[in-house]
Order: structure tokens, then sequence, then C-alpha cells
């Protein structure tokens, strides 16, 4: 199955309701990132803003916290199941007790989902996968939209898709962020992703409903 997911970081800010509803119908849910210009260079939105968010979204939340001490933060997102929220991820990198984290996210009942920065090497994710229910590997650096996709990600997302089959671990998602386009969705597809995060390419196309659905043709071309 192949998830789409238009990232809001590159929409306009001031209309956010109305440009997730431009792609309601099309989009399974709405990556959001929250940033705290500490383990990112960039701030995005603050707790209170993103309930706003969430709450007047028409799409489940997929929340992608890229903030330190995530160790405390995933588990506080997590809480906002009933505003909205289908998954929190947490980056590897920001978190002293991941497995502790990840169990106080499923105590929300929300997806709980782990993210890997470009130079992170897969294997650290090996002994947790038990507890992962969806990898996310950056296919740019974290912290802004529109950068170029990093083609060298793609054995990191291959090696992962063969440890999550190895482990009995299918229902796990893959998911992909960064430089997500017609051009290289194919790519990541082929490589083993089924969840797609694509900012830029959504909100610049002068129609992100179709879009997305192009996306999605083309991902699947990549999974066959």
């Amino acid at each position: 199955m192949i998830r789409i997911c238009p990232s809001v970081l590159n929409a306009d800010q001031d209309r956010l309701k109305e440009e997730i509803d431009r792609v309601k119908g099309a989009a399974d849910f709405i990556h959001l990132d929250i940033m705290d210009d500490r383990f990112v260079p960039n701030f995005t939105y603050d707790e209170s803003r993103t309930r706003e968010i969430v709450r007047s979204s028409s799409l489940p939340i997929d929340l992608h916290l890229m903030v330190e001490d995530a160790d405390h933060w995933g588990p506080r997102y997590a809480a906002m199941k009933d505003d909205g929220v289908f998954s929190v991820t947490v980056h590897f990198e920001a978190t002293k007790e991941l497995d502790t984290t990840l169990r106080g996210i499923g105590e929300h009942g929300v997806r709980r989902g782990v993210a890997l920065k470009p130079k992170t090497p897969a294997e650290v994710l090996i002994p947790h996968l038990e507890s992962i229910d969806m990898v996310l590997v950056m296919t740019v650096e974290p912290g802004f939209g529109g950068q170029s996709f990093m083609a060298e990600m793609m054995p990191k997302v291959s090696k992962i898709r063969s440890a999550l089959l190895e482990s009995g671990r299918e229902s796990c998602w893959l998911q992909v962020d960064g430089g997500i386009a017609l051009s290289t969705i194919e790519e990541a597809a082929d490589a083993g992703a089924d969840t797609f995060v694509a900012g830029s390419a959504v909100y610049r196309s002068e129609d992100p409903k179709a879009m997305v659905d192009e996306l999605r043709k083309r991902a699947e071309l990549g999974r066959k």
C-alpha cells in the first residue's frame, strides 16, 4: 500500500486549513513538521499552535518532531490523539531512552515512528524494530523544505526494508522525507519505501490534489 503525506512546511502558513483542504480526498495524511530551532536551525510551531492546526485539519496528522528532548515531547504530542494526531515520529538522535519513549507514545494509541538523519546508519534501529510502527529515512538534512533529494540514501532504505522483512515486521511502514517529487518518488519506492512525504512538489504545483494522485501513480510503478 502506498501512502502520500503532503507536508505543509511550504504551504501558505496564513491559510493552513484551506491548504490542507486542497489535498483532501487524495492524500492519506498531512505531515506536520515541528521544529524547535535547536535540534534543527529552524522553528515552525509551538505546542499551542500545533494543537490548533491538528484540530482544524480535515485529514489525520503525521507529526514529525525535530526537537531536542524527544523523550519528553514524543509522548506529550501523542496525547493529541483525540485532536487528530495519527502518528508521532521522534528522531533517534534526539532520544536517550528510545524504547521507553516509544512505549509512552504508543500508550496514547498513536503509531510510533523513528526518524534517522542522513548520517545516522540504519543499524542503530535493528534492536528496536519490535517497538516501531514506522521508520522515517530523511533524504535531506532536516530543517528546511525545498532541498534536493539525496539518492545516496536509497541503500539505507533498502537495508531497513530487508531488516523489517527478516524480523517479521512487514506491518512497519517505511517513510522517506526530503526532495520527493515526480522525478524521485519511483526510485524511493523501488528501494522499499511505501510512505512518502512531499512538500514543495505538492504545494508549489498548480493543482496540489492532482499532484498527490500523480505521485501515488509513480510510487506504485516503483513498487511493482
